[in-house]
């Protein structure tokens, strides 16, 4: 018996340092989403396929959707602007429409127009969707053929093609996309992970854009830099997280100096006072996964 529990204390002792975390970035340029015309099921892929101006958000989109009862697929072409869809069946002049479309569409208030640009070739079909980034469970729009008008609708809250997938993958066959959880923004890196009583934590450092709208306040700066811890119950359950920034354009917060201290797994970084905050002091304990701000 005293064999057994020696070797259960073993086994036990090795999984648990077998235990490990990581971080893994799959940008996606494409979606599939699930939906219905009419209450008829249906299914759709949409890729990126070159941004408008120069808002991320605000790009062409290229694609195709089938009944799900046919499986038959349907051409679109047309835009993605800020949650909202655009899309376009012009039958046997497809291509043309796509061409016609990218040359006409080429600023933000050409964007506003779409519906009425595309109009010009005469669609076949249009699908028009309303999103807002909102927590609704459904994007609903409507889907015109002719002069007939269906409701539609997409089974989905977030309507974005193009995602910075940061998926942490954490002990316990559990996984975490810091796209669900935090921001699309991406950007991260694994640090270090650490655990005590409180639960665990994951620290990551993190460079990512300030605003996705390269023409808008910030667009062309170096981006948000700084360390972010995440925290985790016991057995790996996500509670919430802390941002601690060392850079940014949002906040104004450049000049920062760096030192690492006589451990060599301690970063102090001070930062200047700012337009809109006071100077601080951030320590970042990489061993123990810590962060602490002092004034």
């Amino acid at each position: 018996m005293k064999k057994l529990f020696t070797l259960l204390f073993i086994l036990s002792a090795t999984f648990f340092l077998c235990q490990k975390v990581e971080l893994k970035k799959v940008t996606d340029s494409s979606q599939i989403f699930k939906g219905e015309i009419a209450g008829n099921p249906i299914t759709m892929q949409l890729k990126f396929s070159g941004i408008v101006d120069c808002n991320q958000y605000q790009h062409f989109v290229d694609g195709w959707y089938y009944y799900d009862k046919y499986k038959k697929k349907i051409p679109l072409t047309g835009i993605y602007d800020l949650g909202n869809l655009y899309l376009y069946n012009f039958g046997n002049q497809q291509n043309k429409g796509t061409k016609f479309l990218t040359e006409k569409i080429i600023n933000l208030q050409l964007i506003e127009k779409t519906d009425s640009i595309a109009k010009v070739l005469k669609p076949k079909e249009s699908l028009i969707f309303k999103g807002d980034y909102s927590n609704k469970k459904e994007i609903e729009g409507n889907f015109y053929f002719g002069n007939r008008s269906h409701s539609s609708k997409l089974y989905t809250k977030d309507s974005r093609i193009y995602r910075y997938n940061n998926y942490i993958i954490l002990p316990n066959n559990k996984k975490i996309n810091t796209y669900d959880f935090i921001n699309p923004l991406g950007g991260n890196e694994l640090i270090s992970y650490a655990s005590d009583k409180s639960g665990n934590r994951v620290l990551l450092y993190f460079e990512e854009l300030s605003n996705f709208n390269f023409c808008g306040m910030c667009g062309a700066g170096d981006g948000e830099k700084g360390y972010r811890i995440l925290y985790f119950t016991n057995d790996w359950n996500y509670k919430n997280h802390e941002d601690f920034l060392i850079e940014s354009c949002i906040e104004n917060i450049y000049d920062t100096t760096s030192t690492r201290l006589k451990e060599s797994k301690i970063l102090k970084f001070n930062i200047k006072k700012t337009s809109v905050s006071q100077a601080y002091t951030i320590v970042v304990d990489i061993k123990n996964a810590t962060i602490t701000k002092s004034r």
